[in-house]
């Protein structure tokens, strides 16, 4: 299955926030949207991604001044980022590799959309029904 797929099924739609926004208000938004984690851009470009991980990893540097602070100062800049046209596994690897749980979709530089290791779990739950069924099926005609 490829990742064009899986945008397909849940949609293309991505938070994201300017690398001047509060973390006040990107949590404002996490919450909102009942997400982990949201692109993080500046000037309309990719500038990084920010998650609930980041803002707790740096609870202990800024205290309460935290809330305060820029995305831009709590965002991890280097992102893992993943094309349409690559393929779950693939995904699946590169997720597990880097040890990160969300992967913005660019194609040509455009961003087309996130998948988060929910999309890609519940991509390889819905092929394994598939394969279950076209089991049955072919136990039953046998």
């Amino acid at each position: 299955m490829l990742i064009a797929e899986i945008l397909r099924t849940k949609g293309a739609a991505v938070v994201t926030v300017d690398t001047d926004t509060t973390v006040a208000q990107l949590l404002t938004e996490l919450s909102r949207h009942n997400i982990g984690a949201v692109v993080v851009t500046h000037n309309g470009t990719l500038a990084g991604i920010a998650s609930e991980r980041d803002v707790v990893r740096r609870l202990d540097e800024y205290g309460a001044d935290l809330l305060s602070a820029p995305v831009a100062d709590i965002m991890t800049a280097v992102v893992i980022t993943c094309a349409p046209s690559d393929t779950v596994d693939t995904l699946t690897m590169l997720m597990t590799e880097n040890r990160v749980r969300h992967v913005p979709v660019l194609s040509e530089g455009n961003l087309m959309g996130i998948v988060s290791i929910g999309d890609v779990v519940k991509s390889h739950i819905s092929q394994l029904e598939q394969h279950r069924r076209q089991l049955e099926a072919y136990i039953t005609q046998g």
